[in-house]
């Protein structure tokens, strides 16, 4: 189980490195909460995941699994945060921020898909 690997920050949300985040892709649903043009931009975006604003995740997320585990992306990890937050709030169980957002991840020199 990829949740076993995050660590839970100073505020209680589950954190998982990037390198984790590439490692187990396969394993996971990754939600970029960044904007569309942002997804497709200069920084790119994880092979495989998916785009869903921060804006809509809360009514977008209304109808997935409250037990799989997610991995939420952003730029840099903020807006992930909050993300995770939320859906923790909705029920979700198994919900993780990649630390550092596509900046670290890029930063690493993960493989990513083009922008």
């Amino acid at each position: 189980m990829v949740y076993e690997l995050a660590k839970k920050n100073a505020v209680g949300i589950a954190e998982i490195d990037p390198v984790e985040v590439a490692r187990s892709a396969e394993k996971v649903r990754i939600v970029d909460v960044r904007e569309i043009d942002e997804f497709s931009g200069p920084l790119g975006h994880i092979q495989g995941s998916e785009c869903v604003p921060l804006g809509t995740i809360a009514t977008t997320a209304a109808s997935w699994d409250k037990s799989a585990e997610l991995v939420l992306v952003c730029r840099s990890g903020n807006r992930s945060a909050t993300a995770t937050q939320t859906l923790e709030g909705l029920g979700f169980s198994h919900v993780m921020n990649m630390t550092g957002g596509m900046l670290r991840y890029n930063e690493l020199g993960l493989t990513r898909a083009p922008g």
